[in-house]
């Protein structure tokens, strides 16, 4: 998402592989956050509310450091549609889009796997928990609509220092605000397919999830291009 140092090369000088690499550690990385923080948050407390903000502060952390690290290998994307808006902005190239895709989401997959594992389950198990109303889709079409628009908003007015903390601190409040508590990743929803647990969302479920996060991908691009940040005239 952002050249994290001055001084280190572009993330297009590196090589497709190490960026490849750098965006599944990352998303590994945010996966194990996002699902070891909400292990860990059953079984310190009952209490939902304080369940949901423990899950929300320690992934908005974790997507700060993430996105700080990693900024200046690959981008730090960590996100399917963050890379496609990219690209629609021609800003990354639009052949990178699936290669990084698959690097995202085989990356959430073995963070879902750690997380399990570190927690003592098995490595994969399946999750059963369904989101399949209507208020939860519209949730992540809003959810991954501001997301989209943060990151090419800040981009586009050359403020990309700022990316990784108005990613984390927009997701840490997305989480509270949006029905769906803000996945806005295809990636990261298909990692939590693999984990019965917390965080997890159900395989039946997670189509509808992603369209979602397509649509409001869409919605923040056009977002941008035509209110927020358009392009100069003449």
């Amino acid at each position: 998402m952002t050249d994290a140092h001055p001084t280190a090369p572009p993330p297009a000088a590196r090589p497709l592989p190490i960026r490849m690499l750098a965006e599944a550690i990352g998303s590994a990385g945010l996966g194990a956050t996002v699902i070891g923080s909400g292990i860990m948050a059953t079984r310190l407390t009952d209490d939902v509310g304080v369940q949901l903000l423990i899950n929300a502060v320690a992934t908005a952390a974790g997507l700060v450091v993430l996105i700080v690290v990693l900024g200046a290998v690959s981008g730090a994307h960590l996100n399917p549609v963050v890379t496609a808006a990219l690209a629609v902005q021609r800003l990354v190239p639009a052949r990178e889009i699936l290669p990084t895709a698959v690097a995202q989401v085989l990356g959430f997959a073995a963070g879902a796997v750690l997380a399990n594992l570190m927690y003592g389950g098995a490595a994969v198990s399946i999750s059963t928990t369904v989101r399949a109303e209507p208020g939860l889709l519209l949730g992540e079409v809003v959810a991954t609509a501001g997301l989209v628009a943060v990151i090419l908003t800040l981009v586009a007015r050359g403020q990309q220092g700022w990316v990784p903390a108005a990613v984390g601190l927009y997701i840490g409040s997305a989480y509270f605000v949006t029905s769906s508590t803000s996945f806005a990743n295809p990636g990261i929803t298909i990692g939590r397919m693999l984990s019965d647990t917390f965080a997890g969302i159900a395989p039946e479920s997670a189509p509808a999830f992603i369209g979602a996060q397509l649509v409001g991908a869409a919605l923040g691009v056009l977002a941008v291009r035509l209110v927020i940040a358009p392009a100069p005239q003449g």
